[in-house]
C-alpha cells in the first residue's frame, strides 16, 4: 500500500514471533508500521485503513455508504480467506508441534475454495470496489498469493487473471523487490 501511495518507507524484514516482531507487537505478529511520530500500528488491515484515511487514497471516504461496502468486503476477506490461511499456517508451522492439528487443513482448503468461488463471482471487470484499486484489492491479492504458496486449491481463471493484473502493477513489483 505504501508503494501504491508513493510514500517513502524503510522496510525491515522480520519473521512472525521474532525478536523484531515482538519489539513492536506483544503478539509477535507482523506487519507493524512505525509512524513518523513513533506511534506503532499493528494489523495489516488497521494499517491500510489508517494509511488510506491519512492520505485520502485507495479508500472510500469515512462515513460514506461506499466506505461501509468497502469495509464489509475487507472484513469478509479477513473472515473467509485470511483467517483460513492463518489457521492453516498455525497448524503447519507456527504452533508448537504438539499443539498442531494437521487434519484440519483439508477442511480449511475446502472452505477457502468456496470463498474463492464467491470472490470470483463478486469480482467485476475492474477491481473489487469499482474501477480503481482499493484496500480490499491489496488484501485480496495478498490472500491469493498466500493460497498459492500454501498449495491451497488452484484459483479459477477469473481470479488468476485478477491476481496477475495486481501483481503486474509497478507498486506491487517494487514492494516485492524489497
Amino acid at each position: 500500500m505504501l508503494e501504491e501511495l508513493g510514500l517513502p518507507y524503510e522496510h525491515v524484514p522480520a519473521l512472525p514471533r521474532s525478536e523484531q516482531a515482538f519489539a513492536h507487537n506483544p503478539l509477535g505478529k507482523i506487519p507493524a508500521l512505525v509512524c513518523e511520530d513513533g506511534a506503532v500500528l499493528t494489523d495489516s488491515d488497521a494499517i491500510m485503513a489508517f494509511l488510506g484515511d491519512r492520505h485520502g487514497a485507495l479508500t472510500a471516504p469515512a462515513g460514506s455508504v461506499a466506505r461501509a461496502r468497502q469495509d464489509a468486503m475487507t472484513m469478509w476477506l479477513i473472515d473467509d480467506m485470511d483467517a483460513l490461511l492463518w489457521t492453516a499456517a498455525k497448524h503447519s508451522f507456527v504452533l508448537p508441534e504438539e499443539e498442531r492439528l494437521p487434519q484440519i487443513k483439508d477442511g480449511l482448503k475446502r472452505e477457502f475454495e468456496r470463498s474463492a468461488s464467491v470472490l470470483s463471482e463478486r469480482l467485476g471487470a475492474g477491481f473489487l470496489m469499482g474501477d480503481e484499486i482499493s484496500v480490499p484489492d491489496i488484501l485480496a491479492v495478498h490472500c491469493l498469493n498466500w493460497a498459492v504458496a500454501a498449495r491451497f486449491p488452484r484459483l479459477d481463471g477469473k481470479l488468476s487473471d485478477y491476481a496477475d493484473r495486481l501483481r503486474a502493477r509497478p507498486a506491487f513489483r517494487r514492494a516485492a523487490e524489497r
